[in-house]
């Protein structure tokens, strides 16, 4: 057999640039159809039978075919059906030369993939209008298969782009647990527990104890404005200005003129951060804060409100209270006046620090917060428990009351408790 020679002609402005394969086991046939092609500018490649045109395919890329319904060995329908199932989904268009008008007969054809049909003997006139229509056709799909591997491909951009994100996300989120290490102290006095949980990959609420001297200890709780990236970011700095485990950079801390380790007044300690905020770092968020002074031998405590919720005191006899004194967030304007109060801690009691993302937890099927009634009851709900059981018997039960288990806000806390 012969191998089959490809029949070139010269282009022109009519030339698609895509060969029409043409197949019958009649060589006069062929010829007659590559003329009539080549004509109206198409190049053409023959085959004389379907075994041969199966062969073609698989070394030359083929769009368009014309092939005869009845040859010897593999029938036009055959080939059809192998040709489609060689390209797959690659765009295509075939067209099948018949003298059969059966419906049943058409109706195997365009079964197998056949997608047009000329009736044998061929009129130049018709074959031309169907070529041209079977050409837009196959622009059309060759042009949507186009866009849609662009489309996949940028998909398949995005998807490694939102991998590599999430990557980097879940690095950000290992941070963050970093600067809450530990959950539980054992104190000089007493002991301090911590709820530390982010909504999302990165939060932005922060919790921490660091010692002023012996039995005293700096406590405080932070909420940075906003969500993602910039609030965890400025999260990440405030957490370095109140760094436990390098009190020379701590801003809440000074050297006494003993040469002793002394804390700042802790409403002094909120002006000096938001005159940092508002003159070296350049953002527009903001942040609430409560900070402690808190003698775990006297039962003393200083504290400095700056937008931040309520602490609740839960007293040795069973009772709990919310003390505040309202004051500004931090890094809203400058010169902003902070305020500190006083409260006493007896032997035997707690005091709660925590974040909005708990009082305004959702309750569920209502438009309700849980606030600092729900948060009142559930803390007497929990008096019995302590240290770390009491932080999980506290989000146990913001799970229950909100149905939640992914909360939409970040959940933090400190429970200080006085032991001496």
């Amino acid at each position: 057999m012969n191998a089959p020679t490809p029949v070139i002609p010269a282009k022109n402005e009519a030339d698609l640039g895509r060969p029409v394969l043409v197949v019958d086991d009649s060589r006069a046939q062929r010829r007659l159809l590559t003329k009539a092609l080549a004509r109206w500018g198409h190049t053409t490649l023959e085959a004389e039978s379907g075994e041969a045109a199966l062969e073609l395919c698989r070394s030359i890329d083929i769009e368009f075919v014309i092939s005869d319904w009845v040859m010897p060995g593999m029938s036009g329908v055959a080939f059809c059906r192998a040709f489609r199932e060689m390209m797959r989904d690659k765009p295509a268009y075939f067209i099948l030369l018949t003298a059969q008008t059966e419906r049943e007969v058409l109706a195997e054809g365009l079964e197998s993939g056949a997608d047009d049909f000329l009736s044998k003997p061929f009129n130049t006139i018709e074959m031309k209008a169907r070529i041209t229509a079977g050409q837009r056709i196959l622009s059309a799909q060759l042009d949507v298969k186009e866009k849609n591997d662009l489309l996949t491909k940028t998909l398949s951009e995005l998807q490694d782009l939102y991998s590599a994100i999430d990557r980097d996300l879940l690095e950000a989120r290992l941070f963050q647990q970093a600067l809450v290490p530990e959950r539980h102290f054992v104190l000089a006095g007493g002991s301090a527990s911590l709820l530390y949980e982010p909504s999302g990959h990165v939060g932005r609420d922060l919790v921490g104890v660091f010692p002023i001297s012996e039995k005293r200890y700096g406590v405080y709780a932070v909420d940075v404005a906003g969500h993602g990236v910039a609030s965890a970011l400025m999260t990440a700095r405030i957490a370095g200005l109140l760094n436990p485990s390098s009190p020379e950079r701590n801003l809440a801390l000074v050297v006494d003129e003993n040469g002793g380790r002394a804390m700042r007044p802790p409403a002094d300690v909120c002006g000096a951060l938001n005159e940092l905020m508002l003159a070296e770092i350049e953002t527009d968020r903001y942040l609430t804060m409560i900070l402690a002074d808190v003698d775990l031998e006297t039962g003393r405590a200083v504290l400095s409100q700056a937008g931040h919720p309520s602490p609740a005191i839960l007293r040795k006899d069973g009772t709990v209270e919310y003390v505040s004194s309202f004051g500004m967030p931090i890094g809203l304007i400058p010169d902003a006046e902070f305020t500190s109060f006083e409260i006493n801690l007896a032997k035997g009691d707690r005091l709660l620090l925590h974040s909005d993302g708990i009082t305004e937890c959702p309750i569920p099927d209502t438009e309700d917060l849980f606030e600092e009634e729900g948060l009142k009851t559930l803390l007497l709900d929990i008096f019995d428990k302590h240290g770390p059981d009491f932080i999980d018997a506290l989000h146990q039960g913001l799970s229950r009351a909100s149905g939640l288990t992914d909360f939409p806000d970040d959940l933090s806390a400190v429970l200080l408790e006085r032991t001496v």
